[in-house]
């Protein structure tokens, strides 16, 4: 499977997609506002990536509104937040067979671009 999560409308994500290639490379994407992430979508990421949290973005504006900074939160907690706002899922997500690459830091990214110049 090769697919990208990731938010149509975020500058960050697009500016990953154009630097990666990843729009010419033929990977299947979601805009995760327009088309929900499923439960099995999201336990598939957590299986590749160890856990909901690494999958978490504290980033989001919720995080704040809602006081989860200072919440000692569940794997639980971390799941079903990431189901109800697609805000908390850390972007992108993009799935290439084996490998899972998350988020927007410099190594990921540069890690990303390596293995969709593979493809």
């Amino acid at each position: 499977m090769k697919k990208i999560y990731h938010l149509a409308n975020c500058t960050t994500c697009q500016a990953i997609i154009k630097e990666t290639g990843i729009d010419k490379a033929g990977i299947e994407d979601q805009d995760i506002k327009t088309q929900a992430i499923t439960p099995a979508q999201l336990d598939k990421m957590k299986e590749m990536s160890g856990s909901y949290e690494s999958l978490f973005s504290r980033r989001a504006l919720k995080y704040k509104e809602m006081g989860l900074k200072d919440k000692k939160m569940s794997e639980k907690d971390y799941r079903d937040l990431i189901l109800q706002e697609y805000t908390f899922l850390k972007r992108p997500v993009v799935i290439l067979d084996k490998q899972i690459f998350i988020g927007n830091d410099k190594k990921n990214v540069a890690a990303l671009k390596e293995a969709v110049g593979q493809l």
